[in-house]
């Protein structure tokens, strides 16, 4: 089982970026997806959830309303489109297969620095 994401970088605060996270070695469109993310001294922090369909996405407070989250199943892929930056969202952003599960799998991550 592999997760990664890329699509982390530097942005302006207001600016916008696409992280997507590539699966392997399951059958993705079998499991629930989550995006957490960690932000520098914190711990993990869940920002957003989306079914084995691409339905019923569900998003943090901190984050509801300027990120979407999205997965093309035929793509094995999944996508968190960020909008709004702001200064707080600056963390390690991680795709995650069971979050919250004993058998919990959190890729590598990528980073995402919002700042001038």
């Amino acid at each position: 089982v592999q997760l990664v994401e890329s699509g982390g970088g530097l942005v302006q605060p207001g600016g916008s970026l696409r992280l997507s996270c590539t699966a392997s070695g399951f059958i993705f469109s079998n499991d629930y997806m989550n995006w957490v993310r960690q932000a520098p001294g914190k711990g993990l922090e869940w920002v957003a959830f989306i079914d084995r369909y691409g339905g019923s996405p569900h998003y943090s407070d901190s984050v509801k309303g300027r990120f979407t989250i999205s997965r093309d199943n035929a793509k094995n892929t999944l996508y968190l489109q960020m909008n709004s930056l702001k200064r707080n969202d600056t963390a390690v952003y991680y795709c995650v297969k069971n979050w919250g599960r004993s058998d919990e799998v959190r890729g590598q991550g990528t980073q995402v620095t919002v700042s001038t």
